[in-house]
């Protein structure tokens, strides 16, 4: 109950202060990621959590779910038919540079083996969509960036997993079957995807039965139900929630734009709520003893994660395309670690391989180190557009943009 009493206080402090952290750099993420830690036992010792509590892996996987699925209802599928390429370069170029850059650095600095050192830039090679979503949110940035940053977020999640979990089979006490577990992997993936698709195509059906449908009011529970559905689904069937996730929010908004419509206000408010409550989750983990047990070669690999290996690698993979200078260079800053790395970092330190502790610590504070360099920044990164209005973020034309009032909760970095 004290978790409980510290989330409301916390969320209380977000709220009052969400219109100051809209015009500065503030950031509600910082808030909550720092009251969690106060309150934890390096600190204060008002709430007792470990990395092996479940509520730390359920808190952030919930989180990601909640906003994956959200993030697929501001996938436009006929703007992303026409402006695909820079997607694909950054996920089919930008990624694979990223998690070797990150794992050369690990080996290198930090003394892992290989294997763990290529598990470490797997987790860490994904960006991250809810931290994203604080630039992509934002009218001043041009929409054709918008597009690439939220679309590279929302699918890089479901890309990393299969190859995080190869390299934790190699790193494991059964290391000699990897070939055994590539099938099992594929069948997650291909079954995630498979019910991200048919749920909500056959939810969509029977509501278009003459003697079905639902009132006003309850229109919203809807996309609800078919995400909690969704959600129970794929983990009792092993299924990739993360790749059910945001298909479904993408299925649901190319062909009920009703349900996409009626969902949103709730969405993102859950998509906000799930996110703030695993930041102090996150945050009650972030011990003096953690950054302690960090060597100094450990935070010059942390640092150059985030200064050099995105930046690199997102710049390599946007060579030849129409982005302006400008753009280049913010859609590369704008590379953050989040709840897809949290979840599977917590799978790296549970599979109890050798050098799981050490990796499970650089991979923390690299995250800790990213959330605030990113949610910090977006406010004066997006002024450098000189367009001062907020609006969403699905990048498509000025009829699927929602007015500064509509989204000034939303945009106004209360989700920052």
């Amino acid at each position: 109950m004290v978790l409980v009493v510290v989330f409301g206080v916390a969320l209380l402090i977000a709220v009052l202060l969400s219109g100051l952290a809209a015009r500065t750099v503030l950031s509600t993420s910082f808030l909550f990621l720092v009251g969690g830690a106060l309150v934890s036992d390096g600190f204060l010792g008002l709430i007792h959590i470990t990395p092996e509590s479940e509520l730390v892996s359920v808190t952030a996987d919930l989180a990601l779910f909640a906003v994956l699925f959200t993030d697929g209802m501001h996938v436009s599928f006929p703007k992303l038919r026409e402006n695909w390429k820079n997607p694909a370069r950054a996920l089919g170029l930008g990624m694979p540079i990223a998690f070797v850059g990150m794992a050369l650095l690990t080996h290198f600095l930090v003394g892992l083996d290989w294997t763990t050192s290529f598990l470490v830039g797997a987790v860490l090679a994904p960006t991250d969509p809810v931290f994203a979503s604080a630039i992509v949110g934002r009218k001043e940035v041009p929409s054709k960036l918008r597009q690439l940053l939220n679309v590279e977020s929302g699918i890089n999640d479901g890309l990393a997993l299969p190859v995080v979990l190869i390299f934790l089979a190699a790193a494991g006490p059964t290391s000699g079957h990897v070939e055994s577990d590539l099938p099992t992997i594929l069948l997650e993936l291909v079954l995630g995807l498979l019910f991200g698709v048919v749920l909500p195509l056959a939810v969509i059906t029977l509501v278009r039965f003459r003697l079905l449908g639902a009132e006003p009011k309850l229109q919203p529970l809807l996309p609800l139900a078919i995400g909690v559905i969704l959600y129970a689904a794929c983990h009792l069937t092993h299924a990739n929630p993360y790749l059910a996730a945001f298909s479904a929010g993408a299925v649901l908004t190319a062909y009920s734009t009703e349900s996409k419509e009626a969902f949103e206000p709730l969405g993102e408010a859950l998509a906000e709520l799930a996110k703030f409550a695993a930041l102090l989750v996150f945050g009650a983990l972030l011990t003096p003893s953690l950054f302690g047990d960090l060597s100094f070669g450990g935070y010059v690999a942390v640092v150059l994660a985030i200064v050099l290996i995105r930046p690199a690698s997102l710049l390599l993979s946007l060579l030849g395309t129409r982005f302006t200078r400008r753009e280049k260079l913010v859609a590369a800053w704008f590379g953050p670690k989040g709840f897809a790395s949290v979840v599977y970092g917590l799978l790296v330190l549970q599979a109890g391989i050798p050098q799981g502790e050490e990796a499970f610590t650089l991979i923390a504070v690299c995250i800790a180190f990213s959330i605030i360099a990113h949610s910090s920044t977006d406010v004066p990164i997006a002024r450098l557009f000189d367009v001062e209005d907020l609006a969403g973020v699905d990048g498509g034309d000025e009829e699927s943009r929602t007015t500064p009032d509509d989204r000034t909760d939303q945009g106004a970095r209360v989700g920052a």
